[in-house]
């Protein structure tokens, strides 16, 4: 079986650098009659909207099977594990707390804490209680007051046994994916709609931020970004100019207001009327100091020029690509933490998601994913490679625990390093799964002997 490997004298086998796993409460919950409807609920009922035409109904099943898959998390001797709670889960339509929703992740965190690891939790990944995009969702501003109240409440029950707090997941793809290309719930398109709904969801981050600070303050709390860098096929100045304005618009747009307190100089280029409306005190509240970033990352992606001033995508350069298509890009991973930490000031960083789709068979018990192995082994090493170079790299979670609802892809996308038959919720480590529990589990007095 293929290993994950990392040189001896790496910084990552000390036992203060965390591994864990990750997941989101929609991907893998179920128990839909549990909660309130949510923006993944309505647009999954929704004609052409998911490539398998499924739901997230009853996806892992994980709130029935929760015990199980914690043992298992604990099973591969990992320190931390990272997941997300459902809004639509622990607070009512009038604002009040529904207490068994909430009393399921209460007793979730206890046991993930009585095993010894530490608990990441994320407020939102994506699943806005439909009641509030009725109301206009991430389009209102008020609904990032109703996500403060929810942060507050959350806060309240866990307190500090959570160690880490994020704020929002992947804003980008709340904003863009879901308000303004509409690929993703609740399928809204239009630039002005992506900018707007992107300075809300900023604004939630801050509210939510303060009520974190003030009622968690032990806790490390921080907000979750993706990244995707961009890059040209040559070096034709268009084209260069085009990758530079798609960084902005894209990656930039999400950091640069935290760290610097103001948007990337691509929102001159917008139109006023696409532009966000930025109230007095918005760009201070967005720009509070976070105790960490976390950083999730999958792949570059190449730009050029489309001849009017902007940029558009292009397809990928290499045939070594996962099963999402997307380019298998390692070096492109170290060079994006090393950027980022020349060009900011930043604080501790968590690589909070990495991983790889892959075209998984469960033949005869076993899943040999082997590619999955090396995607995690070069991917590994390219955080190692970062950290040489002084980025400050406090964790890594795999992406994901298991197989799960993989949003407009349905079931058609196996993304775990656990394998999860549908049908029966059967879950069957792969040798992904094997192969980096044994890195995790080989780490002695700190570090891993005669590894090379």
């Amino acid at each position: 079986m293929p290993e994950i490997n990392l040189p001896s004298n790496s910084a990552m086998l000390s036992k203060d650098f965390l591994f864990g796993v990750a997941t989101s409460s929609f991907q893998i919950e179920g128990d839909r009659g549990g909660r309130l409807d949510c923006i993944w609920d309505t647009f999954c009922a929704e004609e052409n909207t998911i490539s398998d035409s499924t739901n997230g109904d009853i996806a892992c099943d994980h709130v029935k099977l929760w015990k199980q898959d914690i043992e298992l998390i604990d099973s591969l001797g990992l320190d931390a594990y990272r997941l997300s709670i459902s809004w639509p889960r622990v607070m009512n339509k009038d604002g009040t707390v529904n207490e068994v929703g909430m009393q399921f992740y209460v007793n979730l965190m206890n046991e993930v804490v009585e095993r010894g690891m530490k608990v990441f939790v994320t407020l939102y990944h994506w699943d806005l209680p439909q009641h509030l995009e009725d109301n206009g969702g991430w389009l209102n501003r008020a609904t990032a007051f109703e996500f403060e109240k929810y942060a507050e409440a959350v806060a309240s029950t866990l307190g500090e046994k959570v160690y880490s707090y994020a704020t929002l997941n992947e804003p980008f793809c709340s904003a863009y994916l879901g308000y303004e290309e509409g690929i993703h719930a609740p399928g809204k398109t239009g630039m002005a709609n992506g900018r707007r709904a992107a300075h809300h969801l900023l604004l939630a981050h801050g509210l939510a931020l303060k009520v974190l600070k003030r009622l968690c303050p032990n806790s490390k709390n921080g907000i979750v970004l993706n990244f995707s860098n961009c890059h040209t096929i040559g070096s034709d100045s268009n084209d260069l100019e085009a990758a530079k304005l798609a960084d902005e618009y894209h990656n930039q747009w999400y950091l640069q207001p935290i760290i610097d307190g103001k948007y990337p100089d691509v929102i001159e280029r917008l139109d006023a009327d696409i532009r966000p409306e930025i109230l007095d005190g918005d760009m201070d509240l967005i720009s509070q100091p976070i105790d960490y970033l976390g950083i999730n990352f999958y792949t570059r992606t190449l730009y050029k020029s489309d001849g009017a001033g902007w940029f558009e995508v292009v397809p990928p350069a290499t045939t070594e690509l996962t099963a999402m298509g997307w380019e298998i890009t390692p070096d492109a991973f170290t060079e994006l933490l090393v950027d980022l930490n020349q060009r900011y000031a930043l604080p501790p960083i968590y690589i909070t998601e990495n991983g790889a789709a892959m075209n998984d068979e469960l033949i005869d018990g076993e899943v040999k994913d082997d590619d999955r192995t090396a995607y995690f082994h070069t991917h590994l090493n390219a955080v190692n490679e970062a950290m040489k170079q002084g980025v400050d790299i406090r964790g890594y979670f795999a992406w994901s625990l298991m197989d799960n609802f993989e949003w407009a892809l349905g079931y058609s996308k196996r993304f775990g390093i656990v394998y999860v038959d549908y049908e029966t919720q059967k879950r069957t480590l792969k040798q992904s799964a094997l192969a980096y529990s044994k890195l995790v589990k080989s780490r002695v007095n700190g570090y891993i002997s005669g590894i090379k």
